[in-house]
């Protein structure tokens, strides 16, 4: 993670190595030009009294060349360092060192992002492992994993503190499962008594599991949610409930129309087949009920003005023999 090269090997005479660009009146390097060092290293960007200071591009003999911004010959302000190795650091630097927000992307893939200081990644951030797709999330302090942290893992995590890189005091392991195993890390009676002889970074804390519950999950206003399967089975009740109510309210409302029933259609309007029917016989058969009590008034009508006119007949006769 070094920077390799002479950069400030750079001349410091006038008639150190070659320079192809603009001067000041007093002959200084100032604005645009291209150097090329006594080493084999070159650089293409700008000059203030002398100084590389403003944007520019340094090319180092093994391969490195860093791209950015420079301050009187020094990195300083946003650039990107490509190494050798392939790795490179993109990010904010001050005086040479990588100070401030950036990222790091190593030879082997891995990658952090987050807060250096002094070259040293220091604050909050981000490692992220390429090879297992693992990450720690936290804490860093002079390069090292150290303070509140988490490393999420494929199908789990650990939430916890950490030290010199190593974990260390209570935290808990969260499984995807829906489960947490709460515990500590602690040292083993071996690895206590070899510490208080010789300390060793490599000894690495055990880890001592205390007890398994349920996922802590946040509930607002400290309401208490229902289990999956109450949650289930009330939700499967509302449902027949709110069928039943809906089915209950589009029978007032319509009528069914799954399977027509020609009998009943219509029937509030105009009636059926059926009852059209029977009121067009009945009307035929109350019409000839009149007309034949009609042609029985007639006869007897008739019966009785022929009984009248032969008893008036009668009379006459009688009067005539007297």
């Amino acid at each position: 993670m070094s920077d390799l090269g002479s950069e400030d090997a750079e001349e410091i005479e006038a008639d150190l190595g070659e320079y192809d660009g603009e001067r000041n009146s007093e002959g200084e390097r100032h604005g645009r030009g291209k150097a090329r060092l006594p080493n084999g290293d070159t650089y293409d960007g700008e000059y203030e009294h002398g100084f590389r200071s403003g944007w520019g591009t340094y090319r180092f003999r093994s391969g490195a060349y860093y791209t950015g911004e420079y301050l009187q010959n020094k990195k300083h302000g946003q650039g990107t360092f490509f190494y050798p190795d392939g790795s490179q650091y993109e990010g904010d630097w001050v005086n040479d060192q990588r100070h401030g927000y950036g990222e790091y992307t190593y030879a082997n893939g891995d990658i952090y992002t987050g807060e250096w200081f002094n070259h040293n990644r220091h604050g909050q951030g981000t490692y992220v492992y390429k090879d297992t797709g693992s990450k720690y999330v936290g804490g860093w302090v002079n390069g090292n994993q150290e303070g509140e942290a988490e490393v999420i893992h494929l199908n789990h995590r650990f939430k916890g503190k950490f030290l010199n890189g190593n974990p260390v005091g209570r935290g808990k392991y969260v499984f995807d499962i829906g489960c947490e195993q709460h515990g500590e890390y602690i040292l083993s009676e071996q690895d206590k008594g070899e510490e208080e002889e010789e300390p060793s970074l490599l000894v690495a804390p055990k880890w001592k599991a205390s007890e398994i519950t349920k996922l802590t999950l946040w509930t607002p206003h400290g309401e208490n949610l229902p289990s999956p399967r109450e949650a289930s089975l009330v939700t499967a009740a509302e449902a027949v409930e709110e069928r039943a109510a809906a089915g209950i309210t589009e029978e007032e409302k319509i009528p069914s129309i799954a399977v027509p029933d020609e009998s009943a259609e219509g029937r509030d309007d105009e009636p059926s087949l059926h009852e059209a029917s029977s009121e067009v016989f009945s009307t035929e058969r109350d019409a000839g009920e009149k007309d034949e009590r009609s042609r029985e008034e007639e006869e007897n009508k008739d019966q009785e003005d022929q009984g009248t006119a032969s008893l008036e007949d009668k009379e006459d006769e009688s009067k005539d023999a007297e």
